[in-house]
């Protein structure tokens, strides 16, 4: 199993309240023969009714209360297809959760221990309506991106059953190098090139879980070694850089994996141009003079995207690998 360093979204049932203590997790290895047993079975036939984009089958298993986001499930089982084909799916971590003394909906956390309470790993989830759940997380083993799966499961108890109440598949890796490598990448790179570490860091974190709301003492040290870099990236937006007779400036950056790729997003102030070739010739100048400033962006990453933003408007331009970027 991979080491836990963290964690496309589909869709979950959380919006925002106070947060619940009346609560409880049970993981895995202690969870009773009848409830392993029967939570495995059904993230079995999910992950093979994924794999096998049997739309049917999954929307047949849906929360009455998760109707509305089915295209979000949908969209994101249709896209998983890179990231699962040629693979098996292996159950790796189960966690079920009780919330059912809870009297309303609450941001709610879970701590989910080990039988020798060494290892916590931490689950928040915004406006869970009171109830028991499941977070099953499962790994395309053999598949060329070695994708994760995660499900969310509701008990039922009108239909006595266990329901689909959301999912998010992700990615494992990025040119077969996983969450690990990109964590020691970051180590390597924190004082010789602060940015380049930084959203390295930020891929760790990425690659290694399918949903966000999960943390484990491994990516608390991940975050908090990321937030020792010095000067940090994040300290210079918005970054005015001078090109020519031309002075650029650039909101955010941030990681963009939309292509599978490890691809940095660069989000720049437009001058107004909705030609698209202009576009193109403007988004190709924001993002050669930003690789000027920082060489070590190059060397390290796929490729960029442009986001041009305009009187609070941004618009997606174009995504350039680094070798076609002057």
């Amino acid at each position: 199993m991979r080491l836990w360093c963290g964690i496309l979204t589909a869709a979950c049932l959380f919006a925002a309240a106070q947060v619940s203590q009346a609560v409880s997790c049970t993981s895995q290895a202690e969870l009773g023969p009848l409830d392993r047993d029967a939570l495995s079975a059904v993230a079995g036939r999910l992950a093979n009714d994924v794999m096998a984009q049997d739309f049917n089958a999954l929307q047949s298993v849906l929360l009455p209360q998760e109707v509305s986001e089915w295209p979000g499930m949908r969209a994101a089982v249709e896209q998983s297809v890179p990231l699962v084909k040629g693979g098996a799916f292996q159950l790796r971590d189960l966690y079920l959760l009780d919330s059912s003394s809870q009297a309303a909906p609450a941001n709610t956390q879970f701590f989910c221990s080990n039988a020798s309470g060494s290892l916590t790993v931490t689950i928040t989830m915004d406006a869970l309506p009171p109830g028991r759940y499941a977070v099953v997380l499962a790994e395309a083993v053999g598949a060329p991106m070695d994708g994760w799966l995660g499900l969310i499961l509701a008990w039922d108890s009108a239909a006595t059953e266990w329901r689909l109440a959301g999912l998010n598949i992700r990615q494992g890796d990025f040119d077969s190098h996983d969450c690990v490598w990109y964590w020691v990448r970051g180590r390597e790179l924190a004082k010789a090139d602060p940015w380049s570490a930084w959203y390295s860091y930020d891929a760790a974190r990425y690659l290694e879980l399918p949903f966000d709301f999960i943390s484990s003492p491994n990516m608390d040290k991940l975050r908090k070694e990321q937030s020792e870099i010095a000067p940090s990236p994040q300290s210079y937006f918005p970054l005015s850089i001078a090109d020519g007779d031309r002075t650029w400036k650039i909101e955010a950056v941030g990681l963009d994996p939309a292509l599978h790729e490890p691809d940095l997003a660069v989000v720049y102030q437009s001058t107004g141009v909705t030609d698209p070739a202009a576009q193109r010739t403007e988004a190709t100048a924001v993002l050669s003079a930003f690789l000027k400033t920082q060489p070590g962006i190059r060397a390290n990453f796929h490729g960029l995207w442009a986001y041009a933003e305009k009187d609070g408007k941004r618009t997606p331009v174009m995504e350039l690998p680094m070798k076609q970027i002057p």
